[in-house]
């Protein structure tokens, strides 16, 4: 198959209009053209017209749409052995898919008919062929992709290599391997999945599944058996225990051990609480000393911390008053100099006035210039508008939407099909009279027509002169005609609705509406133009400028003299301002020595006012301290003597702790035998249930019988276990004898890539990867290097050699394909791509390739059948 044309309409960019490339021959074909000029839309189009059913709008058509809607259009006209042909494909309304014979001018095929011709062009849609050759922007083909686009394309180059290579059938590595491969997985994966674990629902899983159950069963079942022997054991020592514990004489010498330490108990607390109110008061006769020494000790403290202070009392008075002396002078000149920047700043007021004055009669006579050209673009804007509620109004009456438009055309088809089965399903009847027959034959009147076939549905009655009336029936159900009313009713419907008599008018309207919405956009311009922010705007400016002052126009006074008199009074306000600035420190000191002073005089006063009212009067304070010493001494006395009590006591006393702990531990030792009695009757109770429930049951017997299922189960799933080994063996030995005869099976493309490598490179072999027959990994100068860490350039070229390589394997194969590289060279240096232009030309002698490219200055070097677009409407 090859090109010879293409044409698009409506396709993305192309909205509204067409586009072709006419004259596509033999060998290499290039289109050169600037970025965004179309080139990558003809390739998406050309792919969709091959690969995309007509029928449906997936995301690949979805993108072919453009903004403005309407239906794409594609149409490719191809050469092939059989003759020439025209495919042709339309999307969304209007859809269709056609084949016509050039040489005859013949229709084909249509619909599924021409979908079965295109796709039996490219045997295997997508997967294949094209889908190796064609090579979209920005892919090369051998950087990582998914893995479902990475597995078909491999499955293409697998299929091109096992049919070009036919001696490989015996050496393991062609259709055979594949087809025992094939079988030996498919029994494989019915047992297991591909990392071998079961498959749900398979042999093994269930196999597994049973051996499982039964394996759970056994050992619930061994569990039950395991607990009826430990029960009986169990019941044997609870029955000794309780008989041990019941015993009269042990009862009787736990009772008295507590009688004997209630006794011991009560002694103990008795003499513990009289040492607590001995220890008490020896507590408050210590806190009553220490209170007395802590007076005695603050008294004398106080008396001379008074003492102290009045001794300050002078030199705080007159530092006090230094201070004040240096604040009032600081103050003095401080309002001085507040005096001097307040003159400087009327000056300065008033010279900025003046100046402000002149200014603003300086912007008034701008302002005024500007005024007449605003009001001037005003009444512009004002007209601009109008036009577009015009325009707006108008469009409001004639637009209608793409789809009431489409669903209006499918309803006037659907009426003419409908109409044409009614037609070609009711009956007939036609009168052919004899020669010279005289009688008149009239239906409902009228005289009939002979010699033609006449249609009637229901009942029509024929009048037969001189004969009498003949009715004829259809018996036609009544609800025969009841889809074409329907359709005709949503047609009236929908024609009412839009406003319109018929799917013409309709489209008429439509016209109207783009020249009105041309006309609409052009006034729109217009007035975004003239007033880029709206007409308010504009109207509050030009209120603005109106309200200007109009005497403001006038100057009475020269601005230059103006501002230099300003400057000057600035430079005096900030002179004053800075001596100013200067003093307020000098004054800050001042009052903060003056604040300090008199803090400290203040503190003075209030420590010795509190010393004062805590010592009393000077007279009375010798005997006070006296009294307070008798005191302390007496205190001390007292404690000495509570202490002493209070340690007679505690050398004497019972050990209340160690009694209760005896106490505690007899009763424990008898609530702990009632308990434990109590105990051991439930659990004896508990297992003489337990056990009189299982003696019955026949556990032991069970528990053998699942112990035997359990065996036959886990042989069944030792037996499928050797049977995926055997078959996992099988496929690892498969796998390795391909992998040996690879080198054999890629024969045929590293024999059609040789001497392409060879017009690129010096001293180079390529190694194509075993699973995705790409290459992997090149030598060069005796060093290996992985085709991931080559350059881009490098990773390109590779790419497009070896889709030339294939491209002449499937053409020897009897299934040429054109090879169409959009902007695939995009990385090459000035020297390499001067190579790859001689072997796309080495390769197309029989060959045809299609090169999209914007490098336009470039790819004039490249030679070959330059292409080019043109406009192109398509016929109705």
């Amino acid at each position: 198959m090859k090109l010879t044309a293409l044409r698009l309409h409506n396709v993305k960019r192309f909205g509204g209009q067409g586009v072709a490339i006419e004259g596509i021959g033999d060998g290499v074909n290039v289109l050169s053209a600037p970025n965004e000029y179309g080139k990558s839309t003809c390739f998406e189009a050309l792919h969709a017209l091959f690969f995309q059913p007509h029928t449906g709008t997936p995301k690949p058509v979805q993108l072919l749409r453009p903004y403005s809607g309407g239906s794409p259009l594609v149409e490719a006209d191809i050469a092939t052995d059989a003759g020439h042909y025209r495919l042709t494909k339309q999307y969304y309304a209007g859809k269709r898919a056609t084949v016509t014979d050039l040489d005859t001018g013949r229709l084909i095929a249509q619909a599924d008919e021409a979908e079965a011709f295109i796709a039996d062009l490219t045997r295997g849609g997508s997967a294949g062929p094209a889908g190796l050759l064609w090579v979209r922007q920005g892919i090369t083909g051998i950087e990582r992709r998914s893995n479902s686009e990475e597995e078909s394309e491999t499955r293409v180059r697998e299929s091109v290599l096992t049919s070009v290579q036919g001696e490989v059938e015996s050496l393991t590595g062609g259709r055979r391997m594949a087809e025992i491969a094939a079988a030996c997985e498919e029994e494989l994966f019915k047992l297991v999945t591909a990392t071998l674990k079961p498959k749900t629902g398979g042999r093994y899983a269930t196999a597994l599944g049973d051996r499982d159950r039964l394996l759970a069963e056994e050992q619930r079942l061994a569990a039950e058996v395991t607990t009826l022997r430990e029960a009986l054991d169990q019941r044997r020592r609870t029955r000794a225990r309780l008989a041990e514990i019941e015993n009269p004489e042990e009862e009787a010498a736990r009772l008295a051990a507590v009688t004997a330490a209630e006794a011991a108990f009560e002694a103990a607390k008795s003499h513990h609480e009289a040492l607590k109110a001995a220890e008490a008061e020896a507590a408050l006769a210590r806190h009553r000393h220490e209170a007395a020494q802590m007076a005695l000790e603050a008294f004398v403290a106080a008396s001379q911390q008074a003492d102290i202070l009045e001794q300050r009392l002078v030199p705080l008075q007159r530092h006090r008053d230094d201070a004040l002396a240096r604040r009032e002078s600081a103050a003095a000149d401080n309002d001085r100099a507040a005096a001097a920047i307040q003159l400087a700043e009327t000056e300065e007021r008033e010279n900025r006035q003046l100046l402000s004055r002149l200014e603003t009669a300086l912007r008034a006579r701008d302002a005024a210039e500007q005024l007449k050209q605003l009001r001037s673009r005003l009444q512009q804007a004002d007209r601009a508008r109008l036009q577009v509620e015009e325009a707006e109004a108008a469009l409001a009456i004639l637009a209608l939407s793409d789809t009431a438009l489409e669903q209006l055309q499918a309803l006037d088809l659907e009426l003419v099909r409908l109409k044409a089965a009614q037609d070609a399903t009711l009956p007939t009847w036609r009168l052919d009279p004899a020669p010279n027959a005289g009688a008149q034959v009239s239906l409902d009147g009228r005289p009939i027509e002979a010699g033609r076939d006449h249609t009637f549905s229901g009942a029509a009655r024929l009048d037969i002169a001189g004969v009498g009336s003949l009715t004829l029936r259809s018996n036609r159900p009544a609800q025969a005609g009841q889809a074409m009313e329907q359709v005709a009713a949503k047609h009236k419907a929908l024609l009412a609705s839009l406003g319109v008599e018929s799917l013409a008018a309709a489209r008429q309207r439509q016209a109207l509406a783009r020249d009105k919405t041309s006309e609409l956009d052009l006034a729109r311009q217009r007035l975004a133009d003239l007033a880029p922010r709206g007409l308010v705007p504009l109207q509050a400016e030009i209120a603005r400028l109106a309200e200007l002052d109009a005497e403001a126009l006038e100057l009475k006074g020269d601005p230059e003299l103006a501002r230099q008199a300003h400057a000057v009074s600035e430079q005096q306000v900030s002179a004053t301002r800075n001596a100013a600035r200067e003093i307020q420190p000098i004054l800050g000191l001042a009052v903060n020595a003056l604040l300090d002073a008199e803090t400290a005089l203040a503190a003075n006063a209030a420590e010795r006012a509190s010393l004062e009212s805590q010592l009393g009067p000077a007279a009375e304070r010798p005997a006070r301290q006296r009294a307070l010493a008798e005191g302390n001494a007496a205190s001390l006395a007292e404690h000495e003597r509570a202490e002493a009590h209070a340690a007679s006591l505690r050398s004497a006393g019972h050990d209340l702790a160690a009694a209760d702990t005896a106490l505690r531990r007899a009763r424990s030792v008898q609530q702990a035998a009632v308990q434990e009695v109590n105990q051991l009757r439930m659990t004896l109770a508990d297992l003489n249930g337990h056990i009189n429930g299982r003696a019955d049951a026949a556990i032991e017997e069970v528990w053998q019988e699942t112990a035997g299922q359990l065996a036959a189960a886990q042989a069944s799933v030792d037996a499928l276990e050797t049977e995926i080994a055997v078959l996992d063996r099988l496929r690892q030995a498969l796998a390795t004898a391909r992998s040996a005869a690879r080198d054999l099976y890629l024969k045929p493309v590293l024999t059609e890539l040789r001497p392409l490598i060879g017009l690129l490179f010096d001293d180079i072999a390529i190694e194509f990867d075993e699973e995705t027959l790409l290459p992997n990994r090149v030598r060069r100068k005796g060093q290996d290097e992985d085709v991931d860490r080559l350059s881009g350039g490098m990773r390109e070229q590779l790419s497009v050699l070896t889709r030339l390589a294939f491209a002449r394997l499937l053409a020897r194969d009897g299934r040429p394909a054109p090879v169409i590289l959009d902007d695939a060279l995009v990385y090459s240096d000035d020297d390499r791509i001067e190579r790859m232009f001689d072997a796309l030309h080495q390769q197309s002698q029989d060959q045809q390739i299609l090169v999209f490219s914007c490098r336009q200055r470039a790819f004039a070097r490249l030679g070959g059948n330059v292409l080019h677009m043109q406009a192109w409407i398509p016929a109705v």
